[in-house]
């Protein structure tokens, strides 16, 4: 999806599988919103990207829109552009 950045879930969390402090979210997850665009959460089919939306709670931020389609759902619409790296 154009203009979308790749953040890993597990990066939420610490050694034992709980979620880091809220501190560090805070720290990971707060320049996603210094641009002036919404941020949106999505992932490959739309469930581990409520894992960053929790996240970003835990870490005193906005709660980000959640595209439920995600990449699955994207592809679906040869329309829609696909950036390619």
């Amino acid at each position: 999806i154009p203009g979308a950045q790749c953040l890993p879930f597990q990066e939420n969390l610490a050694e034992d599988g709980t979620f880091l402090d809220a501190a560090s979210l805070h720290e990971r997850l707060a320049p996603l919103f210094e641009a002036s665009d919404p941020v949106v959460s999505y992932c490959g089919s739309g469930v581990t990207a409520c894992h960053n939306i929790l996240a970003c709670c835990i870490a005193g931020l906005p709660e980000p829109a959640l595209y439920v389609g995600s990449w699955s759902g994207w592809i679906t619409d040869p329309t829609r552009p696909v950036a390619r790296a």
